[in-house]
């Protein structure tokens, strides 16, 4: 048992942790991401020098204000902080990777067009289509400042693909066609 877990009378484990505490924890987080129109999110952040204790802080931070949102990436200029720092992960419980300083370095002819939603235009509530290619291939350091290499495809290069447009200043309203976009915006005007 875990200490959200409790045992009843008969011995059954019954989980204290309910709907309403889980949206209590995706509002905290929320409130510490930044939501559109805030200007610092169509900011380039730029490159981090050495990867030391505060970046390693920082990657620490945004990966548990990520897990709390129930988000699949989170750049940190989504914290109002303009530095070359992304997280991510392929599923809600899956591993929590850190990229700095990423570049793609190839990228499959092969698109494909799905929905996106995202934390910083209304908490991830809008959804937009949005081409991407299928596979690419990023460079990066980890949060050790050991330089990695990433194939990735599918929904991990599309979340990767999402998280470096947010280090360049560019949303998923940028991406989407120009139908969609008028729509994606008008509800951002009606809504935030």
């Amino acid at each position: 048992m875990d200490d959200h877990e409790i045992a009843d009378a008969d011995g059954q484990v019954e989980t204290t942790t309910n709907e309403e505490e889980r949206r209590a924890h995706h509002a905290a987080a929320l409130m510490l991401v930044r939501q559109y129109p805030d200007p610092v999110l169509r900011i380039a952040a730029d490159p981090v020098g050495d990867v030391d204790g505060d970046v390693k802080r920082l990657v620490e931070r945004m990966s548990e204000v990520m897990r709390q949102a129930h988000g699949v990436g989170l750049a940190a200029p989504q914290l109002g902080i303009l530095r070359r720092i992304l997280v991510y992960r392929v599923s809600s419980d899956g591993e929590i990777h850190s990229l700095i300083n990423p570049e793609l370095r190839e990228r499959s002819e092969e698109t494909e067009s799905d929905t996106e939603g995202c934390l910083s235009l209304l908490g991830g509530d809008l959804q937009v289509p949005v081409e991407r290619h299928v596979r690419i291939v990023v460079v990066a350091l980890d949060a050790d400042g050991n330089e990695v290499e990433i194939d990735a495809e599918g929904l991990e290069a599309r979340v990767i693909q999402h998280e470096i447009d947010h280090l360049d200043g560019v949303l998923i309203v940028d991406r989407a066609a120009k139908d969609d976009r008028k729509t994606a915006l008008r509800d951002l005007r009606l809504r935030a």
